[in-house]
């Protein structure tokens, strides 16, 4: 399989979850700017919305958007229990935290990113931000991960989209819980080992 990717986006959830679910595959790097791989092909070719992540599986076929990327990983390598059984009501709510982040975390952080959005508009979204983070805060006040006792692909996804936290001046420090659960995640080998090939931290 070949991952899609650009060094911290959305995209490094799928690779922290093909790492951890153990499975082979080739990471290619894609410039978002000019739609290019690092080998000079055109991305638009393998994926016309142009944005990463983007799954090649060794038969060509491609499975685009994260949370799609993310059971699909996880489907692959059910003993490694990063998402629950299909059909199960523990699926469902595998899902309803993949959607919640994705479009109330993920999607909220794009103007934090973008230098045309004024401050007032920036200033109202981490507000928003901030809201959603309360609620997600208080899950772990009874359990280290999403769904309970054991990671998951959601828990990836959240790790990834917080991490961006400290590049927009969003504070998590009024949430100790997400801050606690930040450090039990980003000590796994296998999200060492995302962040290192990413080159987002030395080692």
């Amino acid at each position: 399989m070949k991952l899609y990717y650009s060094p911290g986006a959305c995209s490094l959830s799928p690779h922290i979850a093909l790492r951890e679910a153990g499975l082979n595959f080739e990471l290619v790097q894609v410039d978002l700017a000019t739609k290019k791989t690092a080998s000079g092909q055109n991305y638009l070719e393998i994926n016309p919305a142009g944005y990463v992540p983007c799954l090649q599986l060794d038969d060509g076929r491609t499975l685009t958007e994260g949370p799609a990327i993310l059971q699909y990983v996880a489907d692959q390598v059910p003993g490694k229990l990063l998402a629950p059984a299909n059909g199960s009501f523990e699926r469902y709510h595998l899902q309803q935290w993949l959607n919640f982040i994705s479009t109330e975390l993920h999607k909220s952080f794009s103007p934090l990113f973008n230098p045309a959005a004024s401050e007032d508009w920036k200033n109202a979204v981490r507000q928003t931000i901030a809201a959603r983070l309360g609620v997600v805060a208080t899950r772990f006040e009874d359990a280290p991960y999403l769904l309970g006792d054991s990671l998951s692909v959601a828990d990836i996804y959240l790790f990834v989209v917080l991490g961006w936290a400290a590049y927009v001046n969003l504070d998590l420090s009024p949430w100790p819980a997400l801050q606690a659960f930040m450090g039990r995640v980003g000590g796994r080998e296998a999200v060492q080992a995302a962040l290192r090939a990413e080159g987002l931290i030395k080692g």
